[in-house]
């Protein structure tokens, strides 16, 4: 029995049951997630107040966004999420081999998410779409920096936690293939997966607001 295997259901000396010990993680994962739920809730209603201020602006500013790349990232998140849930799911029949095949796919989906996101970022910088002080394009109402500043403060913010997410799935699936989760034990993967979901949530705010505001 491998060492991975052993720690997954280890109780820790300040637990008096595997039960307990898994509750507490499961705590704590909802506690950061209320946390990273507050700071874009926070941006989020930072972009709205502008939006009323600057209508406008940032309908015309808007006119710009590349929805297609847009939509196009949201159904791989989507589609990432099913992908994470189907890892879960896996573990749960006692299937190893599947639970790393449906976690390399997220893997690719993020990574795929970040690539998009890149591109959509150096046709936009190329067009004159910067933020702040960069902003060089012409041609559009006062305010409309104010939306490009938010879009990449917000995508850019977004895409880290892809970019993280992508790190949690990478470290599950060499756990996952050493054996580490068993039906009874995988709690790590299940805080992993409500993270990935989160993540996958944000966006399901962000794709509307920043992309369907024409």
């Amino acid at each position: 029995m491998s060492h991975s295997v052993v720690t997954s259901t280890t109780v820790n000396s300040q637990y008096d049951s595997i039960e307990r010990q898994h509750a507490t993680a499961r705590v704590g994962m909802w506690l950061f997630l209320s946390s990273e739920s507050l700071l874009f809730a926070g941006l989020l209603a930072l972009f709205t107040a502008y939006r009323i201020s600057y209508p406008i602006a940032f309908h015309a500013a808007a006119e710009h966004a590349n929805i297609m790349l847009g939509t196009i990232n949201t159904y791989v998140l989507l589609t990432s999420s099913l992908t994470v849930a189907l890892a879960l799911a896996a573990t749960e029949r006692g299937r190893r081999r599947a639970t790393v095949g449906w976690l390399l796919v997220s893997i690719a989906l993020g990574a795929t998410f970040d690539v998009l996101k890149i591109v959509e970022y150096a046709q936009h910088l190329h067009e004159g779409f910067a933020f702040g002080h960069y902003f060089t394009a012409t041609g559009l109402p006062q305010g409309a920096v104010l939306y490009f500043t938010l879009y990449y403060l917000l995508t850019g913010l977004h895409a880290l936690h892809v970019t993280a997410g992508i790190i949690v799935l990478a470290y599950l699936a060499v756990r996952a293939r050493h054996g580490a989760f068993t039906p009874e034990s995988h709690v790590v993967l299940e805080c992993g997966a409500l993270y990935w979901h989160l993540v996958d949530l944000v966006w399901i705010f962000l794709w509307p607001m920043l992309y369907l505001l024409r």
